[in-house]
């Protein structure tokens, strides 16, 4: 496809973008995904979170020092305020939630975001076939009492340490009639407005709202009127789409994006290495290491890739930190699991699989596989040793890396062939529908502490039935996973929480449904004259504090 100009697409179709003196006004942002849908709770995509960022806000989110705060709330419940308090429900132990609203938010239509917001929002997410990839919060509540228009008590089933982390609310003036109309939650998601209508005033309750949404192209962002907080501090954010990211970095330099999302939908990191080499003084640039996850899925389904010996094989055959190394300049740490030593409940004490070609061959032959005549194994059935491998097409780096594991595995006589997508297709269909056959090559950004039922617990595994919701891609589905991972959730003791953690570490790389590959630090490329832009280095963005994004 011809990547048109931003400055020839501004003159036909965006007068506004044609002004010579827009630069401080109008911010320009690059990025190299683009969102497969827009409802904030259906399908669990980085590049969607960025995009929404903007314009929805969750109850609370972990700041820029990683702690816990409120952005719609007035009040962090806590055990210690006496706003989250242990009960009985239904005979077991749960918890007495009080959220109380920040009386003065607003929809960008100027309806006011209060409790009858939170109640809609439970009662389509509790539902196990509402395709929310995060329904765990809400299928915790039991009931609601709604106190006011901006007081509720969420009666929890069960103790949580998640108690005072809450995703964002669906508007329930707008959603509500689409909902009851559509009779089931599954026709609901073919019907809300968030995609059939997504520049819909009263969909945006955060600083800015969406004014128009050209799917596959960009999405322009105006200040949401009814705003309460700081003023925005641009009149036009526009997210443009460049799939390609050389094609990405051309455009910054030629000016025609002012910046790249910096959350792992942008440049890679040797792209901006290179830049920050080449041109030192003429961008901010920012290296921030995070809870950002790459990894490959392994589909176990699979007969070559069922045997946990041949798994193993493939971990030994990958010299990761020479990867990383040569490519990163060491700045993105080889991973062990997906816990980062950033997280408090990192373990050590996991199998280091560290590269040994020798042991990835004995593996191998113990598991049946011997060399064929072209190199290739083959077993006893003369079955070859090929698996197909998928990522993000148009991904530079990760292509890179795909051609590097590739080599590194047919040295061990694993034969494997690239397929790769587009990233709306890999991530809309691919991923989400568990329908690669072999190999799957991306990334989890998470949230500080978060649970990792949504990526791991059996429940989570997406199938029809369910209407893929959840995120365990590789189908994890381990009953002493399970029941750690619902311990976990429920331990308030962080010292007991992390012994938790670490069966499970050692669980997840024992049975190596997933290939580790390393834990990113993403690069920020933004202009010099841009303010108050501070990335995280967790699934809290810095998109959601973009009230405070000012030109200089």
């Amino acid at each position: 496809m011809k990547i048109r100009t931003l400055a020839a697409f501004a003159l036909a179709a965006l007068p506004w973008l044609a002004q010579p003196a827009m630069a401080k006004d109008d911010l320009i942002i690059g990025v190299a995904q683009f969102p497969s849908s827009l409802h904030p709770d259906v399908d669990a995509e980085v590049i969607k979170a960025y995009v929404l960022g903007f314009t929805t806000r969750p109850i609370t989110a972990f700041d820029k020092d990683w702690k816990n705060s409120c952005l719609m709330c007035t009040e962090l419940p806590t055990l210690a305020n006496g706003l989250a308090k242990l009960e009985e429900v239904g005979g077991k132990k749960g918890m007495a939630v009080t959220i109380k609203l920040r009386p003065d938010l607003k929809w960008s239509d100027g309806r006011a975001v209060s409790t009858e917001d939170l109640v809609f929002t439970w009662k389509v997410g509790r539902d196990p076939a509402s395709g929310f990839t995060n329904g765990h919060p809400w299928s915790d509540i039991a009931s609601i009492d709604v106190v006011n228009a901006t007081t509720a008590v969420l009666h929890l089933s069960a103790v949580s340490y998640r108690y005072n982390t809450w995703d964002s609310l669906l508007p329930a003036h707008i959603e509500g009639p689409v909902f009851d109309k559509a009779g089931s939650p599954a026709e609901y998601l073919k019907q809300t407005v968030y995609n059939r209508a997504p520049t819909t005033p009263g969909l945006a309750n955060g600083p800015y709202m969406i004014a128009e949404y050209k799917s596959g192209v960009q999405v322009v962002l105006e200040p949401n009127p009814h705003w309460p907080g700081p003023k925005p501090g641009f009149k036009h954010i526009v997210i443009k789409l460049i799939e390609n990211t050389a094609a990405l970095q051309a455009n910054l330099l030629s000016g025609d994006v002012d910046m790249v999302a910096g959350e792992g939908v942008g440049l890679t990191i040797d792209q901006v290495l290179k830049l920050r080499e080449s041109y030192p003084d003429k961008f901010t640039y920012v290296f921030k290491p995070g809870l950002t996850y790459e990894h490959i899925d392994l589909k176990v389904e699979n007969p070559v890739l069922a045997d946990v010996r041949v798994r193993r094989a493939m971990l030994y055959a990958l010299d990761r930190k020479t990867l990383v190394d040569k490519l990163f300049s060491g700045m993105q740490p080889v991973a062990q699991s997906w816990v980062n030593p950033l997280d408090p409940n990192f373990s050590k004490d996991v199998t280091n699989f560290d590269f040994d070609r020798a042991k990835a061959k004995a593996l191998l032959t113990d598991a049946g596989w011997t060399p064929g005549k072209d190199g290739i194994c083959v077993n006893k059935d003369n079955v070859r040793l090929s698996v197909e491998f998928g990522t993000t097409a148009g991904n530079r780096l990760r292509e890179l890396t795909q051609q590097v594991l590739q080599d590194q595995l047919k040295a061990v006589c694993i034969e494997v062939t690239a397929k790769n997508e587009p990233p709306r297709t890999f991530f809309g269909e691919t991923t989400k529908k568990r329908l690669f056959n072999g190999m799957a090559m991306y990334a989890w950004s998470s949230g500080v502490g978060e649970s990792p039922r949504r990526s791991l617990h059996s429940s989570q595994i997406p199938t029809e039935v369910n209407n893929f919701t959840g995120s365990n891609y590789p189908a994890y589905n381990d009953a002493r996973l399970d029941t750690l991972i619902d311990q976990a959730d429920a331990e308030l003791d962080p010292a007991k929480q992390k012994a938790l953690w670490a069966e499970m570490q050692k669980i997840y790389v024992d049975q190596l449904h997933v290939l580790p590959l390393f834990y990113r630090a993403e690069p920020h490329v933004v202009p010099k004259w841009l303010l108050g832009y501070t990335p995280t280095g967790h699934g809290d963005m810095s998109v959601d504090w973009a009230e405070n994004w000012k030109s200089q």
